[in-house]
């Protein structure tokens, strides 16, 4: 563990040509003081390397000083994919080996390039999370991923929506998706290919048992695959709207890509008042209602029945509690 610190030390000094102590405490994640001990530790082993106090001050390497310590051990080497998504390594407890890989990586590069890439890396960054929710809470992710790595089945306690809610099973982990924010395992077992969410896993146990992966599976075909079979099965219902000019060219800022191109899709010529008539996919009554109450009145139910008497009872409802006094 030290011998990889001081390796990655030289390479952050290498890459960014002078750093404080604090500065390679952040980066390392360990105390100033380790750091003070690491650099007597490099300068006895006859690295070129000095202190500078003040403001301006930092660690430097001498010039022409380059180590070639680029070589990448195994976990770093499985980590290069998540280089670009340092918050999912942290999750899959691949934040060290991320950070160490991409050092490497920027130590090989001529200079010309390593700027290059260091620009790229100050003006580009990748946010998965939605607006306004924050990710999943996933205690179980990291034993999960070991289980991906390493080919081991799972024993696992499960809290679903259906009942019974809380279910036990045995699987193979095959891949694991990170969709916007939320952590999602893919495996196999008794019933088939199933998708579980990782932060409904109640408690998990790594098997000895290993498994082989089936011939040919592709996780990123597959999820693709799943999404499509999860939209057709979720929006088997229909809803019929009266939208006004400024709710139509506002359903792309509102609602999901599927319910506003149906919208588009299947939008009517304006009526005299300009507004037009649409039809869009829905879940259920229930599901619907919140994302049409984000319309307010510039949108009416116009079918099916049992939705618009559910809209009609509930604008009764909030107009019985803003007519009491405050």
């Amino acid at each position: 563990m030290r011998a990889s610190r001081l390796v990655s030390i030289l390479l952050l000094l290498q890459n960014r040509e002078r750093m404080t102590a604090q500065e390679l405490a952040d980066v390392l994640e360990v105390s100033v003081r380790t750091v003070y001990r690491d650099m007597q530790s490099l300068g006895a082993a006859g690295v070129p390397l000095y202190g500078e106090p003040g403001h301006d001050g930092g660690y430097r390497l001498l010039g022409g000083f380059r180590t070639r310590l680029t070589g990448l051990t195994a976990d770093e080497a499985d980590s290069l994919f998540l280089t670009g998504l340092p918050a999912a390594a942290a999750d899959l407890g691949r934040g060290t080996a991320v950070t160490a890989v991409q050092l490497k990586l920027m130590a090989s590069l001529p200079a010309e390039l390593r700027d290059r890439a260091g620009r790229i890396a100050e003006r580009f960054h990748l946010d998965a999370p939605a607006w306004y929710r924050e990710g999943d809470r996933a205690p179980h992710l990291s034993a999960v991923a070991e289980a991906v790595w390493n080919d081991r089945a799972v024993r696992m306690r499960y809290l679903r929506w259906a009942e019974p809610h809380e279910i036990t099973r045995v699987v193979e982990p095959y891949g694991l998706v990170l969709k916007a924010g939320h952590w999602y395992l893919v495996a196999g077992g008794a019933e088939g290919l199933r998708t579980y969410r990782i932060s409904r896993v109640v408690s998990l146990h790594v098997l000895d048992e290993r498994f082989e992966r089936p011939e040919g599976f592709d996780l990123a075909d597959h999820w693709q695959n799943y999404l499509r079979f999860f939209d057709t099965r979720r929006q088997q219902g229909e809803a019929t709207l009266r939208l006004s000019p400024g709710a139509f060219h506002r359903l792309p800022h509102l609602w999901e890509s599927a319910m506003a191109d149906a919208a588009q899709r299947t939008a009517t010529r304006p009526d005299a008042d300009g507004w037009v008539r649409v039809t869009i996919p829905i879940e259920s009554v229930e599901q619907a209602l919140p994302e049409l109450l984000r319309l307010g009145a510039d949108a009416e139910i116009l079918a099916p029945a049992g939705l618009r008497a559910h809209m009609a009872r509930t604008l009764d409802a909030l107009t019985r509690v803003y007519r009491r006094p405050a």
